[in-house]
C-alpha cells in the first residue's frame, strides 16, 4: 500500500486565481495547483533556495523540485499557447498563521492576525465572520442578512454573536465587516467585485463552503476546512430562488466565474 502524500504547507491563497490572455478562445484552462503556485512564489519572487523553500512548506527538496519543474511548465505552456491559467486545487494545508514558528518570517497571515497588548508572547486573535441563515452558511454573500461573528483566541473559539446586516448588500457588506473588525470570512457563493472589496479590505476569504457554521468555524480553526479557492457567483442578473442558492451549484465549479476570466 503506497504511503499518503504529505500535504505542503502554503501561506495564504492568491489574490488573483485566474489570467486569461486578451482574445484567448481556444483550448481547456491550465490549472495550477496552490501548492505550485507557492513553489513558484518562494523561489521565483522571495528568492528562496529549494531547501528554504522544502524547510517552509515542511517537504522534501527533491519534491519542491518537481512541483517547481511542473509549475513552470504550465506556466510557459500558458504563455506559448495563449492559454488561460487557473490557480486551484492541489494538495495543501493553510497555515493562516498558526505555524508562524514553523514558516518563518516569510509567513504573510502571521502578519494579518493582529496580537492584542494583554496577549501573552505567541498568542494571536482572529475575527471570523460567516453568512449565516438558521444555524447554516447563507450561500450568497451579497445577499445575506446576518453574519455570525467569532472571537478566536490562541486557537480556540471563545466567544460568538449574530448580527444583522441592516439591508446592506454586496459591496457594502466589506465595509460592514472591516467596520467590526472582521479579518476572515467564510462564505458559500460569492461574485467578483465583493471578492475585489474583501481583498481591498484586507479580509481573507474562504468560499463554497456550506453546511453548519458553527462546525466550519471550528473546523477552520483546526485547520480541515474544505473550502473552493476558486469560487465564484457573478451572474447577478438572474435571481438565486428557492432551490438555487450559490453554493448548491457548484459555483466555481460548473461555471459560474468561469464564463468571464478573473
Amino acid at each position: 500500500m503506497p504511503r499518503p502524500q504529505r500535504s505542503r504547507r502554503i501561506c495564504d491563497l492568491p489574490r488573483v486565481n485566474s489570467f486569461c490572455p486578451r482574445g484567448s478562445r481556444d483550448g481547456e484552462p491550465i490549472l495550477l495547483t496552490l501548492d505550485e503556485f507557492e513553489v513558484i512564489r518562494l523561489v521565483d519572487l522571495e528568492e528562496k533556495t529549494h531547501e528554504q523553500c522544502a524547510q517552509q512548506m515542511d517537504i522534501s527538496r527533491s519534491t519542491v523540485q518537481e512541483i517547481y519543474e511542473s509549475a513552470r511548465k504550465k506556466i510557459a505552456a500558458c504563455l506559448v499557447h495563449g492559454r488561460e491559467l487557473r490557480i486551484a486545487g492541489g494538495n495543501y494545508r493553510l497555515c493562516g498563521g498558526q505555524e508562524s514558528t514553523r514558516c518563518g518570517q516569510c509567513c504573510r497571515n502571521s502578519e494579518t492576525l493582529p496580537t492584542p497588548k494583554n496577549a501573552s508572547k505567541g498568542e494571536r486573535i482572529m475575527k471570523l465572520a460567516v453568512t449565516y441563515e438558521n444555524g447554516q452558511i447563507f450561500q450568497h454573500f451579497g445577499r445575506t442578512a446576518q453574519f455570525k461573528l467569532y472571537d478566536i483566541e490562541d486557537g480556540k473559539i471563545v466567544r460568538s454573536e449574530v448580527v444583522d446586516t441592516n439591508g446592506s448588500g454586496h459591496g457594502a457588506l466589506a465595509g460592514f465587516l472591516m467596520q467590526r473588525g472582521v479579518d476572515t470570512l467564510i462564505c458559500g457563493g460569492i461574485g467578483g467585485g465583493a471578492q475585489a472589496a474583501l481583498a481591498n479590505a484586507g479580509i481573507r476569504l474562504f468560499g463554497g463552503v456550506s453546511g453548519d457554521a458553527d462546525a466550519a468555524a471550528e473546523a477552520l480553526v483546526n485547520g480541515t476546512l474544505n473550502f473552493n479557492p476558486a469560487v465564484h457567483c457573478d451572474h447577478h442578473e438572474h435571481a438565486h430562488g428557492e432551490g438555487h442558492t450559490c453554493g448548491e451549484h457548484g459555483c466555481g465549479e460548473h461555471g459560474c466565474g468561469q464564463h468571464s476570466c478573473h
